[in-house]
């Protein structure tokens, strides 16, 4: 979940702002800096040394809402005076949830944060696997939770048992505090809550099945032929058709537009569309965009897509079928203990790693 990009203007413009204003006082930058705009324009790296002064610094915060150097509105200077809220930390990037992500932080006990990505969404940064460690500022702004622009990431993957760890973690922050979603934290218990009244869904007719396959196939034929190429169409219709087929289908709930951006998204991340060297090349977000969905809605679906099918980087089932002879990964088989490239090996083995589903098909064949 994105903000609104005239609420991401305002905080940008706010917030160098600030961190202008925090250089000039305590002189960690030495350079002489004119504007905020040229403090903006510094190498992530430096602009960090800031706002680590100010962590340390709060009252600077109250100072310059009394001096209001750049004349800011009082409705302006209401958000600046709101981030003496501000929580900073490690954190572990937990899990995508339709309205925010869920960041959770890395001290005990554990506390749950819902926070929103400011231009970008998270996935653009850390990928699609979950959880990521970050170092970052979250700060209130406007009744929701952002950061403040600057993360800093650990290289670090989790195991199982880290995993289980985490989870259980995350289960006692929401059972103690909820999703923490405004700053500073509410004091006020959490009320109970209300068994709901289970309801006997109604199965969807086959005409219902048809009718929302039909209307996801058209949005992805549409768009492939738009932007992309045939190869890209044929494997997303592939998807969709199989997604079609689950009991229940999935495609019956939500948008079907949403559903074509997680479809086309899952296709493009097993063949690397968002790298730059690729053609076609093409953005998570203008995905969402051309196929008139939110980034919000394209992740969370892509994200569900991942989950019930499976998927993974490598999956060979998705690759484009002009990029699997030039894909060394779809063809190295571990064989006693040694790493074989099956397309030097005999017919044989290529016939057994073929009806075992390890390769697409026989190179022998195709030479």
């Amino acid at each position: 979940m994105l903000l609104e990009p005239q609420d991401a203007q305002l905080f940008f413009r706010l917030h160098r702002t600030l961190m202008f204003f925090v250089n000039q006082r305590l002189k960690v930058i030495p350079d002489q800096l004119g504007t905020p705009m040229e403090f903006a324009a510094l190498p992530p790296d430096v602009r960090v040394k800031v706002r680590d002064a100010l962590n340390a610094n709060i009252d600077l915060i109250q100072a310059f809402v009394d001096e209001n150097p750049a004349h800011l509105s009082e409705d302006e200077l209401d958000i600046i005076r709101s981030w003496r809220h501000l929580v900073t930390g490690r954190f572990y990037v937990f899990r995508e949830l339709k309205k925010y992500t869920v960041f959770l932080s890395a001290t005990a006990p554990a506390i749950a944060y819902g926070v929103l990505a400011l231009t970008q969404p998270f996935e653009d940064f850390f990928g699609p696997h979950r959880p990521v460690m970050t170092q970052t500022v979250l700060l209130p702004f406007k009744g929701v939770i952002v950061y403040d622009g600057l993360m800093g990431n650990y290289n670090i993957s989790f195991g199982p048992g880290i995993r289980r760890n985490l989870n259980e973690d995350y289960k006692e922050a929401k059972a103690r505090l909820g999703i923490v979603t405004s700053l500073p934290i509410s004091d006020k218990p959490l009320p109970p809550k209300i068994p709901k009244a289970k309801s006997i869904p109604t199965p969807p007719s086959k005409e219902e099945k048809e009718q929302s396959l039909e209307i996801i196939l058209g949005l992805i034929d549409k768009f492939c032929k738009e932007h992309l190429n045939e190869e890209y169409a044929v494997l997303c219709r592939k998807m969709a058709e199989k997604l079609a087929r689950k009991r229940p289908s999935p495609l019956l709930h939500g948008s079907p537009n949403a559903w074509a951006s997680g479809i086309v998204r899952a296709v493009g991340g097993a063949n690397f569309l968002h790298d730059k060297t690729q053609t076609p090349y093409m953005r998570s977000t203008d995905i969402d965009h051309y196929l008139g969905t939110s980034p919000s809605s394209g992740a969370a679906k892509l994200a569900a897509i991942r989950k019930m099918l499976k998927l993974h980087q490598l999956d060979t089932a998705w690759i484009l079928p002009s990029r699997l002879d030039d894909d060394p990964m779809v063809w190295m088989l571990q064989v006693n203990g040694f790493i074989l490239d099956v397309r030097e090996a005999p017919r044989e083995v290529q016939e057994m790693a073929f009806n075992k589903g390890l390769i697409p098909y026989i190179p022998a064949d195709r030479q």
